[in-house]
């Protein structure tokens, strides 16, 4: 810093000091930036102690629910719906095997995945979860399209109804967690 020349050393400095930033008018972008670094690096995970005391102590009990549990509760779930609109509907076999269909589009690409994280580990990256998501969405649009192309008596209606309901099975999970 020495070599510099001194406007340039004053520039720097004014820069990094907040009174003279306020005394000028410009923002304290920079300086609210440094705070959010100092702040993350300054965090301090919880004890076990501190973690039972906040959330109970089954904080460190692992989830009964896992990713293959999702896929099997999907699956039931999607053939419940599919019974129903047997049942229900005239005539029925269109409206079931859209049904099933529509249940079929929820549950294989969460098989899919959940047999992925298995391959990894059941620990996998963040890159692992991603490639994961975007293949489940990747086979699902790609599920959509066949049965629209191939399946030409299909019910439109049955087949969202159960896909939707199957697919509130991720909320129903997280609140048994």
């Amino acid at each position: 810093m020495a070599d510099r020349e001194p406007s340039t050393r004053h520039d720097e400095r004014a820069r990094h000091d907040p009174s003279s930033a306020r005394a000028a008018g410009r923002s304290e972008t920079f300086d609210d930036a440094w705070d959010a670094e100092q702040q993350d690096k300054n965090f301090a995970p919880l004890t076990r102690a501190e973690a039972e005391k906040l959330f109970g102590s089954d904080v460190s009990r692992p989830s009964r629910v896992t990713p293959f549990k999702v896929v099997i509760a999907q699956l039931v779930l999607s053939l419940v719906v599919t019974v129903v609109w047997w049942l229900f509907s005239k005539p029925p076999g269109p409206a079931a095997l859209s049904a099933l269909l529509g249940g079929a589009i929820c549950w294989v690409p969460s098989a899919l995945f959940a047999a992925r994280l298995k391959g990894a580990g059941g620990a996998g990256s963040i890159l692992t979860w991603m490639v994961g998501e975007m293949l489940k969405m990747g086979v699902t649009v790609a599920m959509f399209v066949a049965v629209a192309v191939w399946y030409h008596d299909v019910r439109w209606l049955p087949l969202l109804v159960t896909f939707l309901v199957t697919l509130q099975t991720y909320w129903l999970a997280l609140g048994l967690r």
